[in-house]
């Protein structure tokens, strides 16, 4: 029987320094080496996320954890998510179910950890959530491998910070603080992350990972010795950068690194840049596709140069279709479509494409109706509770998040795209060229990418993916790429320390 470790949280001198990923190897290291890992990450802010089989939701990146340790996603392992509604406003996602929405600065600044939920006598007690829901993990799983979130040292939020180290505190982790080298600043940003901190809490730093270095590692190793000095932390790796290795990331800046032109010689798939767009991991899979190029774009003359328009999903139905309005995209869209280009929406993409969008009781905000882009002959009414659940069809499985009803418009007889396995009907298509779906993950099944794809099939000769098996290769391969990075012997020699 392995020995027991200590929970471990990798935390972060700022946001995107790499934790999701360092995380996800770990989850993959443990379970290489027979332990029974499970991720954690008390609260997380992302518009990307999964649906759990029990139905609830949770942040996208704990899901890939999961996938990473070999296990299937739960609510314990992300009991709070934030999801941005606008720059203020964030609808607040409590053990996979939505509880309203929040101000930024009523939830930062004079309440988080107890707040109440809307339609209840009591205020919620966040803090007291959270740590539930890691003592239920952790009487599963061992060890837990642990994500803090964005910077450790904003010392003006500790009183309200439920994930960082207050949560290290409750669960007795080790806590290994990661830093981007790539950005520069990295001795100030980790020295000053651990000196900020209260004496009680800096204890809990037992290591130091450097990620996203280039170059020769070599020419890092009086800076490694330095930084051990004046920290009196130690380094337990230099994690290169790499391109080569593919994860799902929910990091809204992972969106800013992904393609925005068309290519000869593949199918081009355009994904429109809505502003409130969420769930682009929806396209991974595609993004993988040696038959196709896949690009972002809210620019009128890049969607007409597309084989394939999608319209992702939003947070925001109503407001993202006046957008696209207003800056000709719509138009555009309509137009790709008459002459020859498939469109393709996906949950409030779905949503776009129809005759109407309406929101009587306010649900999104102040717009109560706005005509669609006319592509499908549905009507979307706003509101209702929200539907969130794994479901499987005739291609194969994915997952809905959502709120509003999508009917056939007035006369209009139902024209399913997908058939549930529990027989239900979803979407609509008119043609094998325009179509949409509330299915999140559809494209992850090579059979539907087969049918998507299938009007433009002598534009390449690639053969396809094989997501499933592709996406475990990536796990086995970033596993492998950090263990040869970083210290484990001495790793696993500080998770079994007795202090």
């Amino acid at each position: 029987m392995k020995q027991a470790l200590h929970p471990i949280m990798f935390a972060g001198t700022g946001s995107d320094v790499g934790k999701s990923i360092v995380a996800a190897a770990f989850c993959r290291i443990f379970r290489q080496d027979g332990y029974s890992p499970a991720p954690f990450k008390a609260q997380n802010m992302a518009l990307n996320s999964y649906a759990t089989p029990e139905g609830l939701e949770i942040g996208r990146a704990q899901a890939v954890q999961a996938e990473a340790a070999g296990i299937a996603c739960h609510t314990d392992m992300n009991p709070l998510l934030l999801k941005p509604q606008s720059d203020h406003t964030s609808q607040v996602v409590l053990n996979g179910k939505p509880i309203g929405s929040r101000d930024a600065y009523d939830y930062w600044r004079r309440s988080a950890p107890a707040l109440r939920k809307e339609g209840t006598p009591k205020p919620i007690d966040f803090r007291a959530e959270v740590c539930s829901a890691f003592d239920r993990l952790a009487s599963r799983y061992n060890p837990i491998v642990m994500e803090g979130a964005g910077s450790i040292s904003e010392i003006n939020l500790r009183d309200t910070d439920l994930v960082n180290l207050p949560m290290a505190r409750h669960a007795k982790a080790d806590v290994i603080l990661v830093g981007d080298i790539d950005r520069g600043g990295v001795f100030a940003s980790v020295y000053g992350s651990i000196a900020l901190q209260t004496p009680e809490d800096r204890k809990l730093i037992k290591g130091i990972i450097i990620n996203k270095f280039r170059g020769d590692l070599r020419l890092f190793d009086e800076g490694r010795s330095m930084l051990e000095k004046i920290c009196g932390v130690p380094v337990l790796g230099i994690i290169p950068y790499f391109k080569d290795i593919h994860i799902e990331e929910e990091d809204s800046v992972a969106l800013a690194q992904k393609s925005f032109e068309a290519q000869q010689g593949k199918v081009n798939i355009a994904v429109v840049m809505l502003r409130h767009l969420s769930n682009y991991t929806d396209f991974d899979s595609l993004e993988q596709d040696p038959r196709v190029h896949l690009f972002y774009t809210n620019n009128v003359d890049d969607i007409l140069q597309a084989d394939i328009v999608i319209l992702p999903g939003t947070k925001s139905t109503l407001h993202d279709l006046y957008e696209l309005r207003r800056n000709g995209c719509a138009q555009a869209i309509v137009r790709a479509h008459r002459e020859g280009a498939s469109v393709l929406g996906i949950c409030g993409g779905f949503q776009l494409m129809g005759g109407e969008v309406c929101d009587p009781d306010h649900v999104e905000g102040d717009i109560e109706r706005l005509p669609g882009l006319g592509l499908l002959p549905t009507t979307t009414t706003m509101g209702g509770e929200k539907i969130t659940r794994q479901v499987e069809c005739e291609y194969g499985k994915g997952y809905e998040i959502h709120m509003g009803e999508t009917q056939p418009f007035g006369n209009a007889k139902a024209s399913p795209l997908l058939h549930l396995v529990d027989g239900r009907p979803d979407g609509y298509i008119v043609d094998n060229k325009c179509m949409g779906t509330y299915v999140h993950g559809i494209l992850d099944n090579a059979a539907f990418v087969d049918f998507l794809l299938q009007p433009f099939a002598a534009k390449s000769s690639s053969a396809p993916l094989d997501y499933a098996a592709f996406k475990e290769t990536q796990y086995d391969k970033l596993a492998d790429f950090v263990r040869r990075n970083v210290d484990m012997d001495r790793i696993y020699k500080i998770l079994t320390d007795h202090d």
